[in-house]
């Protein structure tokens, strides 16, 4: 059980408020079935189909991946070929409990408004027919739920997230390595599948990236970095910092997404930076 001292709306994830965001109004994404089966849509971005769609000039954000050599030598400019696929709709959400996610200085822990966004693009994912696929990460280690459909599916997604939240708020050990949950998440999530991790701008480090790459191969992978008010309109006057028994003063700067981009662009990872919890 989460003591009391925990127990307040912004500390604690609850399945409730994340089952309630299912009526929250969306804008229409025009998106439309394939077919008449739940879960078959027409990809969006290049697929690895037989069928051929153009061959255009490259542009930036581009899957290297795609150049047409034969193309690019005969014009003397980059051109990268992108074909037609039909692929299942599934998606998977992976929430970040660690330790450095606990935290918030506005109205709730970047774990929880992870745990939210989350939730909006898992009920979009539902109200399209998709399979959804849940996997948090935490102190307690890595709690996931293989992808099925329907709202019933969302639930059970929702109260896992939640007790996990609870025991991540509890618990004091070291939390896995975020490449062990990758590795798991690529046995969960299809290739085609849409992937979203919600974690901190710091969530990412060097020994992550490779399994990260590997995900994101065959997979549309989109980091979801909820901001702390903090991280974005930081106090405009030098603070104090203390450390052990070594302290100074320090001057806090607003977050920089460029170089978060840049360097999950290399890895074929899209990135969102959310600095409220409509996202």
């Amino acid at each position: 059980m989460v003591s009391s001292v925990l127990d307040r709306p912004g500390i604690r994830l609850s399945a409730r408020e994340l089952l309630a965001l299912r009526n929250e109004p969306r804008p229409p994404n025009g998106h439309r079935p394939a077919s008449r089966r739940p879960g078959v849509v027409s990809a969006r971005l290049p697929g690895s189909g037989m069928d051929l769609r153009e061959i255009r000039a490259f542009s930036e954000g581009d899957d290297t991946r795609r150049i047409d050599p034969a193309a690019s030598a005969r014009t003397g400019t980059l051109h990268v070929r992108s074909f037609h696929e039909d692929r299942d709709d599934a998606v998977l959400l992976i929430a970040d409990f660690r330790p450095e996610m606990l935290w918030g200085t506005g109205a709730a822990l970047r774990s929880v408004r992870a745990a939210r966004l989350l939730a909006r693009r898992g009920w979009d994912a539902v109200a399209r027919g998709a399979s959804v696929a849940g996997m948090s990460i935490g102190s307690a280690g890595i709690a996931a739920l293989s992808a099925r459909t329907g709202v019933r599916q969302f639930g059970l997604i929702a109260e896992m997230l939640a007790q996990e939240h609870d025991r991540a708020l509890e618990d004091r050990s070291s939390p896995p390595s975020l490449a062990a949950a990758l590795v798991q998440a690529a046995r969960l999530a299809p290739h085609g599948a849409k992937v979203w991790l919600a974690t901190g701008p710091e969530g990412i480090l060097a020994g992550d990236e490779q399994a990260l790459a590997r995900l994101a191969r065959r997979r549309q992978v989109t980091l979801l970095c909820p901001l702390d008010p903090m991280e974005v309109f930081p106090p405009g006057s030098a603070l104090p910092i203390c450390s052990g028994g070594a302290s100074r003063i320090a001057r806090l700067r607003p977050f920089e997404p460029g170089p978060l981009v840049s360097r999950m662009r290399g890895l074929n990872v899209t990135v969102e930076v959310l600095a409220d919890d409509a996202g």
